[in-house]
């Protein structure tokens, strides 16, 4: 970020932009928890993920406020007005993803209660979710490092986490066709999986403001191709 005149100014984007990744980072803690928790049956991880929540829309309410008091005392311009509108954006993304991940908890809260201390599928549930935190993670080291390049990429890492989603729900929507008796089961894993998959969704929308951020361009909507042009430049 580009220094100001004035001290105070400067040090109150860094202080918006400290607080975001503070925010990703227990985001990110969460999505890896509630799987771990799915995992071990562990009801202490699951009620502390949910509990997380609160905490979470706290910071999301703080970044809401300061941003909104960043606009009305500093009229940022510019790039610095780029920032303040990703941040409200991003940290939309972030409590959304933070919702996803107390929401497994509380449907794998559902299944442990209903008698089942193992979840079927745990291996591609595993599968899917390794991939969209990867995502996650590649988009808020992006975001800490203001790196277009690195954003880009996570948009490409989201065809595959699709595929991968797709296959698991055509095989339960078989599992479920085969033997009725597990029609409540499968739509629970089938959820879960929903959810792990619109955390990938939410990671490439915080990823495409950092490319807003660092390039000036509004790339949603836009094909990879173009993305990648506006994120390397030649565009």
């Amino acid at each position: 970020m580009a220094e100001h005149i004035s001290k105070q100014f400067d040090a109150e984007l860094e202080a918006i932009r400290s607080q975001v990744l503070g925010m990703a980072g227990l985001v990110e803690q969460q999505v890896r928890q509630a799987m771990e928790a799915l995992a071990s049956a562990d009801t202490a991880i699951i009620n502390h993920v949910i509990e997380q929540e609160d905490q979470v829309n706290a910071m999301h309410t703080k970044l809401d406020d300061m941003c909104v008091h960043m606009i009305a005392r500093r009229q940022p311009a510019a790039s610095d007005l780029r920032l303040v509108m990703a941040v409200i954006k991003s940290v939309e993304d972030l409590e959304r993803i933070g919702d996803k991940a107390a929401r497994i908890c509380q449907r794998a809260k559902t299944i442990f209660e209903g008698g089942k201390m193992q979840v079927p599928r745990l291996n591609d549930l595993n599968h899917i979710a390794d991939h969209a935190l990867d995502m996650l993670a590649q988009a808020l080291d992006a975001f800490a490092r203001l790196d277009a390049v690195t954003a880009s990429e996570v948009k490409r890492m989201d065809s595959q986490l699709d595929t991968e989603y797709r296959a698991l729900q055509r095989q339960l929507i078989t599992f479920m066709m085969e033997d009725p008796r597990t029609i409540t089961l499968m739509l629970d894993i089938l959820w879960i999986a929903k959810a792990i998959e619109r955390i990938g969704d939410l990671s490439v929308s915080v990823a495409e403001q950092v490319i807003y951020l660092v390039k000036g361009q509004d790339v949603r909507h836009k094909s990879q191709e173009e993305v990648d042009e506006v994120a390397q430049g030649t565009r």
